[in-house]
């Protein structure tokens, strides 16, 4: 054996930033790859450690296993196969997550060290090829075959400069890195074997675990030297770079110091001599000033007020008070205007697909944007979307402004309650300041954004004046175009600003301010599109905001209308996303604790253990047994709801009609009126007059709780009293809406949409609508009316014909019997 010289950096653990043992021989390679060894051997996988022949490696063992190898082989002083893991993570790794191609190895060294870890020294021997794993108990072993090596020629003076090239520029590399002590160019420079001196640099260069794989694959060392000087070629660029970035940051910032102490100089010397700085900043607002479009009567304005700054000294309290209103006029964006996008497909797709139904919106956009096409120029309307809370009002605005490619802007009126917030402060005040609507332009940056007045019907006023007032040169097509603030004093076109206001309740607007916009309703949500909004745009919303993948956690049709029905009642959608945030809130500590999610499907089941018991149900129907029980139809602000009313006689002094139920005044003229017609026509049903004198009438209309208002009702408790009065049975499955008229003409009524989705809901088949009615079922999707019958009615004499049956209920009233007992008695 020749001399072999061991050059070790004691700090070295085998992380790649600085060198491992090499064994330097002075013969030839022969010597240590002239090895045999047998066809299975203990496999020692690395993580992100890659050892090649002829180095000495030092490697921290951790796993039980390999401690177990390494005393096995060095008791038999055996070889080992040392491969790298695919992925350093895997605690035990299986052939298929194993780098195929290894070394080789014979244990040199085993160091207990200070810290309790186990730090054994390989020796890098013959390359080999791991075929399979034959056993894993208690540590891999596997078959294997060696990996012949091509080496070039000694006389080879091509291969000798190649080596030369790649100790040169490694030298470099260390040279201008700051992962290596410069010494270590020293290790590099002492090794006089061509190949191990490749498969050194090869081992220590913190080269990617890939390309070192690479290299290890290659069995020519000419190839594997071509290859690592492409590499290091590639590494040595990158690291100039990087010393030049450093370099040129490090100038940058010596640069920015200097001028910073020279501006702070400038600056002590200008105060001292005083107004130096007045006059360049006012000869900055003249020549910006050059480049406004604005007109003539605003400009002279601006030059006026600029040469009364100029006379102004800059100590003077107004010095501060005009340079503010100078610079407000120059950051206002006079007559830069963005370009719409009049793609009418384009807009359509983009509100399709950020919301969904809201037809009637959508359809006034459109329209909208097809006179802007036609015409080229349109004062832009003011639009105002009611309805009720959370059915996404404020959002259409955004997705307005996208459609047409403007800029965005909300303003919210909630609470304002001062006139100044809208029109600002003469600027004689101090701390005086533009209104919210200016305000607003300058951050813009356009004089014709998309304007949301969020919250319209929240102004108030107060002795600050009426902020609802200042509205109404704002909002009025026909003066906007000259809206006068009061801190600019110079007047402002805000014509072509689309004002989109979205209010709650219409009541509280005042009536001016209401006939100056286009009141278009936002209606709530029916269960059906509550779904489609939560399936298209809720849960994919709510599992990105808690950090899940898309279609982590799937929510079926089922789950979302069980969500909907039982643990929300609104008219939008935002009770129903926080629902489903909690759902997914949920989810996400069970994966953070336990690694995993229990369910990737919510199921309706499930939802108790999610969200606790039901917290609203809604009524079924039930049944037509009882006489003057019937089905009405109700619409609430939170969509369509079944009504029973329930019509009970008692033995008395007749005449007397008792109403519970907590019902409106409307509700209670409803019943009277009812009452009324069927003491008018009792013949008709053949009811005898002298139950009215002899029997008391009691309506009563469920969940006493709830006020309960509107002449809707109307049908149903005619057709409740004229059952309780004949005691025949309401057909079955029936429902019906409907006003009266003392008459009895049956009047339309509104929310039918809500209302038929509710009487399909709750079970019901037939329905009967006034004639009047039959144009909004027609707007309604077919969909929606499968299953349903229809009965269109004029009178309520077709009510009646239609809802009663000629069936008496059982345990039937004898009116007759009891007339007699009560004859009798007296």
């Amino acid at each position: 054996m020749k001399k072999r010289n061991y050059l070790f950096n004691s700090e070295n653990k085998g992380s790649g930033n600085s060198f491992s043992v090499i064994a330097d021989f002075d013969g030839n390679e022969e010597q240590l790859m002239d090895i045999k060894v047998e066809d299975i051997l203990p496999i020692l996988p690395l993580r992100n450690m890659v050892l090649f022949p002829g180095v000495f490696m030092p490697v921290s063992l951790g796993r039980v296993s390999s401690l177990k190898l390494v005393r096995d082989a060095e008791k038999k002083n055996s070889y080992i196969a040392v491969v790298c893991q695919k992925i350093s993570e895997t605690e035990n790794p299986q052939f298929e997550d194993l780098h195929h191609i290894g070394t080789v190895a014979k244990i040199v060294r085993t160091l207990e060290m200070p810290d309790q870890t186990t730090t054994v020294i390989l020796q890098g021997s013959k390359r080999m090829e791991l075929k399979q794993i034959t056993n894993t108990d208690p540590y891999l072993k596997g078959s294997i075959t060696l990996l012949d090596e091509v080496l070039p020629d000694k006389t080879d003076r091509e291969f000798q400069a190649l080596v030369e090239a790649c100790k040169d520029l490694t030298v470099k590399y260390i040279k201008t890195s700051e992962m290596f002590p410069q010494e270590s160019s020293f290790a590099i420079r002492n090794i006089s074997n061509p190949m191990f001196l490749v498969d050194f640099i090869c081992t220590n260069l913190p080269l990617k675990k890939d390309e070192k794989i690479e290299l290890l694959q290659i069995n020519s060392l000419r190839e594997r030297t071509y290859r690592l000087l492409e590499i290091l070629n590639k590494e040595v660029q990158l690291a100039e770079i990087k010393e030049s970035i450093q370099m040129r940051a490090r100038e940058d910032i010596d640069q920015q110091q200097r001028e910073y102490f020279l501006q702070q100089q400038i600056k002590t010397i200008q105060d001292e001599l005083g107004g130096a700085s007045q006059e360049q900043e006012i000869e900055e607002m003249r020549a910006k000033a050059e480049t406004v479009k604005w007109s003539e009567e605003v400009k002279k304005v601006f030059l006026k007020e600029v040469d009364k700054l100029e006379r102004t000294h800059s100590q003077s309290p107004d010095y501060s008070v005009q340079l503010n209103y100078l610079q407000t006029m120059l950051s206002l964006p006079w007559g830069i205007y963005t370009t719409d996008n009049l793609n009418l497909k384009n807009a359509e797709k983009i509100l399709n697909k950020d919301h969904y139904g809201l037809e009637k919106v959508k359809e006034r956009i459109l329209e909208h944007l097809s006179v802007l096409k036609l015409k080229g120029d349109m004062k832009s309307p003011i639009i105002c979307l009611y309805g009720p809370p959370g059915v996404g009002k404020t959002s259409l605005g955004r997705s307005i402004a996208a459609a047409l490619k403007r800029k965005y802007i909300r303003m919210s009126l909630g609470g304002v309650h001062d006139e100044a917030e809208i029109r600002g402060h003469r600027k004689t005040y101090i701390g005086a300041m533009p209104g919210r609507i200016i305000k607003s332009l300058i951050k813009a940056g356009s004089s014709n954004p998309v304007f949301i007045l969020d919250e319209i019907d929240k102004v108030t006023s107060d002795r600050q004046g009426d902020p609802s007032s200042a509205l109404l040169e704002v909002l009025d097509p026909e003066q906007n175009t000259t809206f006068h603030d009061n801190f600019l004093d110079v007047d402002y076109d805000l014509s072509k600003v689309m004002f989109i206001a979205t209010a709650n309740n219409l009541n509280s607007i005042p009536g001016p301010l209401l006939d100056r916009m286009e009141l278009i309703e936002v209606s709530g949500y029916i269960t059906e599109e509550k779904i489609e909004i939560a399936r298209r745009h809720l849960v994919p919303k709510e599992l990105e905001a808690n950090g899940m993948k898309k279609n982590a956690i799937k929510f079926p049709k089922a789950t979302l209308e069980a969500i909907i029905e039982n643990y929300t009642r609104e008219s939008g959608v935002r009770e129903l996303e926080k629902k489903i945030g909690k759902i997914l809130r949920k989810l996400a500590r069970q994966y953070a604790t336990e690694g995993s999610f229990e369910k990737t499907e919510i199921k309706p089941e499930d939802l108790y253990g999610f969200l606790g018991a039901p917290e609203y149900t809604r009524d079924k129907y039930q049944g037509n047994e009882y006489a003057g029980v019937v089905t009405g139809l109700a619409w609430t602000a939170v969509g369509g709801e079944i009504l029973f009313v329930e019509t009970s006689l008692s033995r008395g002094k007749g005449g007397r009609l008792t109403l519970t139920g907590n019902l409106g005044d409307v509700m209670k003229e409803s019943a009277m009126l009812a009452l009324e017609y069927l003491k008018a026509h009792a013949s008709l049903l053949n009811i005898d007059d002298e139950i009215f004198d002899n029997w008391n009438i009691h309506i009563h209309v469920p969940e006493g709780a709830i006020p309960k208002d509107g002449p809707s009702a109307g049908i149903t408790m005619v057709t409740s009293l004229a059952s309780a009065l004949t005691q025949r049975k309401v057909k079955a499955n029936l429902a019906m809406t409907g006003e009266i008229t003392l008459r009895g003409k049956v009047l339309p009524v509104g929310g039918i949409k809500e209302k038929i989705l509710a009487a399909k809901r709750a079970g019901i088949k037939e329905i009967i609508l006034c004639e009047e009615n039959r144009k909004n079922i027609e707007e309604i999707p077919e969909i929606y009316l499968k299953g349903l019958t229809f009965y269109y009615v004029r009178d309520i004499k077709e009510v009646l014909s239609i809802a009663l049956t000629n069936e008496k209920v059982v345990d039937a009233i004898d009116f007759k019997v009891k007339k007699e007992k009560g004859e009798n008695k007296g």
